[in-house]
């Protein structure tokens, strides 16, 4: 297999375990929701849930660096400052995500997790700014399509940052779950949580789904 195989065959990966882990992680949440179950039965729900969850947030974190070498390795040209910062951005994102998940204890997490909160909203800025600059130079003439599949992962990024606002009063009754505290209105703030998550979860599938297609049909815009 050729170098931009192998990057095809990541990137392929990726796609499938981001959404087939975030479909998984959705579907055993609402095992952790259900107030008719255990305690027993909704913490092991938890458990692969979060366990899960570290899937999607690891291909995430790599797709943008995959899919620069993937576009490098079909012509497009980045200055070598670029092209360094995109072949960075994979592992010190990855490094990042990886601590949060088994860290959580560690006292530089509230910081880290305020760094990792920040990062996103700047990498979303980031991409959007470079998209216009792009576009309105021509730099992406040969490939249009880019720009398409640029902004729909800042988008995803974004629906991301839509869910984790509306997460806390999962993560609340799951913290009072743990200790068996949980009353019914925390059952019901749990429920009224992730049903706020869900049009931004099923959004990101549908982005992907619809990014897996632009980057089949490379349509020029």
């Amino acid at each position: 297999m050729s170098a931009y195989e192998i990057t095809l065959l990541i990137h392929i990966i990726l796609f499938c375990y981001w959404l087939g882990g975030d479909v998984g992680v959705f579907y055993s949440s609402k095992f952790v929701v259900d107030p008719n179950r255990s305690q027993s039965g909704r913490l092991t729900a938890a458990k692969i849930m979060l366990d899960c969850d570290l899937l999607p947030r690891i291909c995430m974190s790599l797709t943008l660096t995959v899919a620069g070498l993937l576009s490098y390795q079909m012509g497009i040209q980045y200055e070598p400052w670029l092209l360094a910062i995109i072949i960075l951005l994979g592992p010190l994102w990855l490094t990042m995500v990886l601590t949060l998940h088994f860290a959580h204890n560690a006292k530089f997490i509230p910081t880290l997790t305020r760094i990792d909160l920040y990062f996103r909203w700047a990498l979303i800025a980031i991409i959007i700014g470079s998209c216009i600059f792009a576009y309105s130079n021509g730099q992406l003439t040969q490939a249009p399509w880019l720009i398409v599949k640029l902004l729909g992962f800042a988008f995803m990024v974004f629906c991301g940052l839509m869910i984790r606002l509306n997460m806390g009063g999962f993560i609340n009754t799951y913290t009072k779950l743990l200790s068996n505290t949980h009353t019914d209105e925390d059952n019901q703030a749990m429920i009224s949580s992730l049903n706020r998550m869900r049009p931004w979860v099923v959004t990101i599938w549908l982005v992907l789904i619809i990014e897996a297609g632009v980057g089949i049909a490379k349509p020029m815009f």
